[in-house]
């Protein structure tokens, strides 16, 4: 259900990259929150880096909205970027594991190949 890579990286050295390695792959970030910024705004004490960015392909979005408008409600994809044990991790839902929970199955192939993209930017990433 979940798809995690391990970094030799920084956290900031992967933020850094971030925009350039999802263009690469025709994603582009929608949206970026820095966690441990936003909970301790809100009087949250929160020391962990989590870095989370949403990142979209309008093309697969498309094609994923005209079989249900409802899965609108999981997009964009999340790629999330952490410390943990010393280690920047990234991680990110499985899109073939969300789409799991919406009565489409045709759009499989669709999830598969978001997927597989989201795959390969974690790891260029790393």
């Amino acid at each position: 259900m979940l798809l995690e890579v391990e970094s030799t990286k920084t956290v900031q050295e992967i933020e850094k990259s971030f925009p350039e390695v999802c263009a690469k792959h025709k994603f582009g970030v929608l949206g970026f929150y820095n966690l441990r910024q936003k909970m301790n705004e809100k009087g949250i004490p929160f020391d962990r880096e989590c870095l989370i960015f949403e990142v979209c392909n309008p093309q697969q979005a498309n094609k994923i909205l005209e079989g249900n408008i409802a899965i609108s409600t999981v997009l964009p994809c999340r790629i999330a970027v952490f410390q943990e044990g010393g280690k920047a991790k990234i991680a990110a839902i499985k899109p073939t594991a969300l789409l799991g929970l919406f009565p489409n199955p045709e759009l499989k192939p669709v999830a598969e190949e978001v997927e597989a993209i989201i795959s390969q930017i974690m790891n260029d990433l790393a």
